[in-house]
């Protein structure tokens, strides 16, 4: 495990939503205080629908805020240091906002050499950053932070995944495109959906991961904190 201390970033605006995934396997009333985690307030640093419907598995009560934070990667910087710094640069920036809380801050990044495929955006970057990716194997690197609000304490794990394309003709890649239209993805592909079609294998230690929160790493950082899950 590697563990990093960052200095504060200042809070900004949050959108908030509230929600509790019990309701669709349990109801809260009942739960135990440890199955509880003892009432600590989990807060999500992110607008995600995927990252939500991750953390929903775990069975926990979160909510979720979006954080205003510059996702742009420094001079001179690594592309495993921009998620990294990213991840807890999104944490932090809502610890003013929730300063009793466990704030998780994710982000990714995938890198081919010396290219870096960040969300494309629109429609034509999206092609050109899959016909640089056909045929090749992508880092997904995955940062991941657990920020205990209260005591500054930010704990950091990095997660590598490693996607092999297949070799996908310019037809697979415009039909792909038009129907699931990821510019807001990071590789321009949803591994969780249709984009499951352009992968021939994947190497990594948390499937989740590629989606966007890994989840293994997660456990064992709730555990650092003293949280139990079961």
């Amino acid at each position: 495990m590697i563990l990093f201390l960052f200095p504060e970033v200042k809070a900004g605006e949050a959108t908030l939503w509230i929600f509790s995934s019990f309701s669709t396997c349990r109801d809260f009333v009942g739960i135990s205080a440890d199955h509880a985690m003892s009432n600590r307030q989990i807060v999500l640093a992110s607008s995600s629908p995927f990252r939500r419907e991750l953390l929903e598995r775990l069975q926990i009560s979160f909510i979720t805020a979006s954080p205003e934070v510059d996702e742009r990667t420094l001079p001179g910087e690594t592309p495993e240091e921009t998620a990294l710094r990213l991840s807890v640069a999104k944490a932090r920036a809502l610890a003013a906002q929730y300063p009793e809380a466990l704030i998780i801050g994710s982000d990714q990044v995938a890198y081919l050499d010396a290219n870096l495929f960040g969300k494309p955006g629109n429609h034509d970057n999206a092609v050109r950053q899959l016909q640089k990716m056909r045929g090749r194997t992508v880092n997904f690197f995955t940062g991941l932070c657990l920020l205990n609000a209260k005591t500054g304490k930010a704990q950091v794990r990095g997660i590598p995944t490693l996607v092999t394309f297949r070799n996908l003709s310019d037809d697979e890649i415009e039909n792909y495109l038009r129907r699931e239209q990821p510019y807001n993805c990071a590789g321009s592909a949803k591994s969780e959906g249709l984009g499951i079609a352009l992968i021939a294998k994947m190497e990594g230690e948390d499937p989740n991961a590629l989606i966007g929160l890994p989840l293994i790493a997660l456990c064992e950082l709730f555990r650092l904190e003293n949280v139990r899950i079961l």
